[in-house]
């Protein structure tokens, strides 16, 4: 049996990585600055989170949520504490995708209502819901097709307004920070207008936070920027830190019954024990803290580079966009400077999203690669 084939594949085969490094099996060493689309927190194989999940795997991996499980209790507490949302509930899940299905699925149950407003540029998922709510054509099938969903561009609140003035809208589905998309994202004056909008109309507002949460903005989730707060809020990615986690934090509007929602391998003993690990090492090393300070840094660094047009997103969620299609310089980066970086739908954007664990000289490394791939690409 072969491989489905639907990734095209650098020839390099990872076999070990620590912290922010990645070793292939030829003994070369390479920088992580994308962490996977930005999964790795808190540092490839982190001694913490490894002892952590090696001492849950020789008591219990997985048994069904049929059954008292009070990781999933301290989870929900550590989280609540870390973000500051302490009255939300949570429900936990095994995706990114799967915690946006769920947080549409319960928006709709809340309101009876069945329409979606979503963004241009979106990334929500691959899933029914999800991927009908994420602005790409090319990989919503006629199935998941069937949805009612309403395209529209960021930071036009008056066309939101419109929208839900209609009356049939369920929710607004919304990234902290476009991922895939981009790194675009809303200002502040349009977060706290949508916010209103929504309350105004009983339409449930969902906050993305599947890339921008977990500390990679600067703050544990990127809408606090905004001073707003999210119905549902998604989360996934750096979660687990490689380990397949996902959740919506539900606010207190929302009442839960039993078989409203539901999973079999989400909440598991394992992946509890690998959240629980993330949580811990982001508050005993304080990578929020770090996530400023080399963010800070990069943008006085990043300076020292000709030819970028702008640097967008916030914290360790960084694209620099220049006036090419960057592929040949990520691809100059990766083989030739080895260090990983990644693309978008934005084919003048190169993304940064290094675990939350970088260091300043990561940065230095990083730039003078650049400005030498630049250069080279010049001649």
């Amino acid at each position: 049996m072969n491989l489905f084939n639907v990734y095209p594949l650098y020839d390099i085969t990872p076999v070990k990585a620590v912290d922010c490094t990645i070793f292939d099996d030829k003994g070369v060493e390479y920088l992580d600055l994308y962490s996977g689309h930005g999964v790795i927190s808190i540092g490839h194989t982190q001694p913490d989170y490894v002892a952590k999940l090696k001492n849950q795997l020789d008591h219990l991996g997985f048994y069904s949520n049929a059954i008292q499980n009070p990781l999933q209790v301290e989870l929900a507490q550590k989280l609540g504490k870390l973000s500051g949302l302490e009255d939300y509930e949570l429900f936990l899940c095994s995706s990114g995708a799967e915690a946006n299905e769920n947080a549409l699925k319960l928006a709709s149950f809340h309101n009876g209502k069945s329409r979606v407003v979503a963004f241009h540029n979106s990334f929500h998922g691959r899933t029914s819901a999800a991927v009908a709510v994420t602005d790409n054509k090319k990989i919503v099938a006629p199935i998941n097709a069937q949805q009612e969903v309403t395209f529209l561009p960021l930071n036009q609140i008056e066309l939101v307004e419109a929208e839900l003035a209609k009356g049939d809208v369920s929710s607004v589905i919304i990234e902290g920070i476009q991922g895939v998309g981009g790194l675009d994202q809303g200002t502040t004056e349009f977060f706290q207008a949508l916010e209103k909008a929504c309350k105004k109309h009983d339409v449930v507002l969902i906050l993305d936070e599947v890339q921008s949460g977990y500390g990679r903005s600067g703050k544990f989730f990127s809408f606090q920027h905004h001073g707003i707060n999210a119905d549902i809020i998604s989360v996934a990615k750096g979660m687990g830190n490689g380990f397949p986690v996902g959740a919506i934090l539900i606010s207190p509007k929302f009442e839960a019954s039993f078989g409203l929602l539901g999973t079999t391998f989400g909440g598991s003993h394992l992946s509890c024990a690998a959240g629980i690990a993330v949580l811990d090492v982001i508050e005993k090393l304080d990578l929020q803290k770090n996530v400023n300070e080399v963010y800070a840094y990069f943008l006085e660094k990043i300076k020292e580079v000709d030819g970028i047009k702008q640097v967008k997103g916030k914290g360790l969620m960084l694209g620099l966009e220049f006036d090419f299609d960057v592929a040949a310089l990520r691809k100059k980066l990766i083989i030739e400077k080895h260090i990983f970086t990644g693309s978008a739908n934005n084919k003048n954007l190169l993304r940064i999203l290094p675990p939350l664990t970088v260091k300043k000289t990561d940065i230095d490394t990083f730039v003078k690669a650049l400005k030498e791939s630049l250069e080279e690409l010049k001649n």
